[in-house]
Order: structure tokens, then C-alpha cells, then sequence
């Protein structure tokens, strides 16, 4: 059984699998990797969910206020040895109910386009395709993503 757990950025095992994420997008981003990096911080996250299976962690993500009405999802992450086991559909689910009980009326999200697992994720789950925002804005290889909770 996974188990779900809301914590923040401090959590060890969040930030042992926000290195695992690094080191993939690293290799994925190629040479637009320091560019997306500077936008990933995770210090002061205070919205974390960890997945936990056999006391094991094996996947994250995060929320972060993006604006009055809007949570910004950052660091979603499982590890190829847990994937396709819809772990990243249940922390995402659980970031949007967190957020929702925040009060803020949708989520959205920044990915690259060379992150074909991630678009799919979220196109599974009803992320709608949005003009890039921000830092992302003129940026090819960003694609950016809405859901109103």
C-alpha cells in the first residue's frame, strides 16, 4: 500500500529524491539544464507530499503559491524502479486536494517538452495546454499547464 504524507522542503527523503530528479533532468535538459535549475529550488517549500511504500520513498511533488488564486506544482519525481504504478497520479492528486483546501481554484505547472512521461501525466489528469508564463515565457522548450480544481 502507498502511503501519502504531507510534509515540507526539510524532509530528508524529499530532498534525497529532488537529487535523483536533478540528476535525471541533468542528463534529459542536456544543456538547458542550468537555465530550468535556477527556477527549482526547494527551500521553503511548505507544501511536500512524499510517497512511501514499505517505508521506502519512492516519489514526491510540491505546491507553491503562484498567485492569489493559483498553486504553482514543482518537483513531481518517481524513480524509474516505481513507475507505472500510478504513484505520480496519486501525488498529484493529493497536491490539488491540498491546494484546494488552501482555497486556491486551480494548479499550474511548468515541463519540459523533451519530458514526455511528465506531459502525458498530466494530460491524463486533465492539465490543459497554457500560453508558457513567467520565466518561461519565449522559451521553446518549456510547455506550461493548467487545472482548474
Amino acid at each position: 500500500m502507498v502511503q501519502l504524507i504531507r510534509t515540507n522542503s526539510t524532509n530528508e527523503d524529499f530532498i534525497q529524491l529532488v537529487r535523483l530528479l536533478d540528476a535525471e533532468l541533468a542528463i534529459k535538459d542536456g544543456e538547458d539544464h542550468a537555465f530550468y535549475h535556477q527556477f527549482n529550488s526547494i527551500t521553503n517549500l511548505n507544501y511536500v507530499i512524499v510517497a512511501y511504500k514499505n517505508e521506502q520513498a519512492i516519489g514526491c511533488g510540491a505546491i507553491k503559491p503562484f498567485d492569489k488564486s493559483a498553486m504553482e506544482v514543482k518537483r513531481m519525481f518517481v524513480p524509474e524502479s516505481a513507475r507505472g504504478l500510478g504513484i505520480a497520479t496519486k501525488i498529484l492528486k493529493e497536491l490539488e486536494t491540498w491546494a484546494a483546501d488552501l482555497g486556491y481554484k486551480n494548479c499550474v505547472l511548468e515541463t519540459g517538452k523533451k519530458q514526455v512521461e511528465a506531459i502525458a501525466l498530466y494530460k491524463k489528469c486533465k492539465y490543459q495546454i497554457i500560453p508558457n508564463y513567467g520565466q518561461y515565457q519565449g522559451v521553446e522548450n518549456s510547455i506550461c499547464f493548467e487545472k482548474q480544481l
